[in-house]
């Protein structure tokens, strides 16, 4: 059974203005998004700044995400990190505080043969019991998983049993679909190939862009799995724009102003992220309203 179906919201993490993490909007967010057809939450991930937490810090926001949204939608951890031994103790720990599965980043900066890949992940999958979503994003961390090496990691480990493809390469997901055979569940992990990749078999989304539609991002993926096809491609066009605008500096930096603006939460961010450039202020105003949002501020 997949961890879940349609769209997982990659949550962003609320700071207040002196960098602590705001539990008050954290809650919030959970709430809106529960109310508002989100089908799974990612916390600490890549838009979460995980990066600049400390490991306690780190698990004090999953642990209190978990209880916040109390098992009414999964919670997926972001546990990943360039040191295996690292990613282990996140990954156990986030088990412990009741993550439902984990979303597990490929090695960054040091990166990994495609063997040693195989090695991370089976490591981290044979330390916790719960299920393990791979991220691959080589454009942030400059590794790549090959599709063949996706599916010997899953088949040698039953509890890898997704992966986030945020490869951008099409052809590359349509070999890992084909290899694959069913035994990985594949999620888009970019907001503006989610129908192509549903049309290779795709379960859903963890979107970006899901922090401020959250309602659409669902209905696009179920639309397409409901076989309304020329419904979900309605969705998919009307959201290029806004798609583009949230990554027109780099991610968090866009939709961290975009959450501000649709008044949603704080858009603080931590070094070395920084405000958004005034351009891009513009930019990001511009296809929200377009989009029909309501801005606040």
């Amino acid at each position: 059974m997949a961890i879940f179906t349609g769209s997982a919201v990659a949550l962003v993490t609320p700071f207040k203005e002196d960098g602590s993490v705001d539990y008050g909007q954290l809650k919030f967010l959970v709430e809106y998004h529960v109310a508002h057809k989100t089908d799974a939450i990612v916390i600490c991930g890549t838009t979460g700044e995980a990066s600049t937490m400390t490991e306690e810090e780190h698990m004090e926001v999953i642990q209190k995400c978990c209880e916040y949204v109390n098992k009414r939608i999964p919670v997926i951890a972001g546990t990943g990190s360039n040191c295996t031994e690292t990613a282990v103790k996140l990954s156990q720990a986030a088990q412990k505080v009741g993550a439902d599965a984990l979303l597990v980043v490929t090695p960054y900066y040091n990166k990994a043969t495609q063997n040693g890949l195989i090695r991370h992940y089976s490591t981290i999958a044979q330390a916790v019991d719960i299920p393990i979503i791979m991220y691959n994003v080589p454009g942030r961390t400059g590794c790549n998983i090959q599709p063949a090496t996706a599916v010997a990691i899953a088949k040698q480990n039953e509890n890898v049993v997704a992966i986030k493809e945020a490869s951008g390469d099409i052809s590359q997901v349509a070999k890992l679909a084909q290899l694959a055979d069913g035994c990985i569940d594949i999620y888009s992990g970019n907001d503006n190939q989610i129908v192509p990749l549903l049309s290779l078999g795709g379960k859903g989304v963890i979107s970006v862009t899901a922090n401020i539609i959250p309602e659409d991002t669902h209905d696009m993926v179920i639309k397409y799995l409901e076989g309304d096809v020329a419904g979900s491609l309605a969705l998919q066009l009307k959201s290029i724009d806004l798609c583009d605008a949230m990554f027109c500096e780099v991610n968090p930096i866009p939709v961290k102003k975009a959450v501000e603006l649709a008044g949603l939460c704080n858009g603080y961010v931590r070094m070395p992220m920084t405000e958004a450039e005034p351009a891009s202020v513009e930019k990001i105003k511009k296809a929200m309203m377009e989009y029909g949002i309501t801005l606040v501020c």
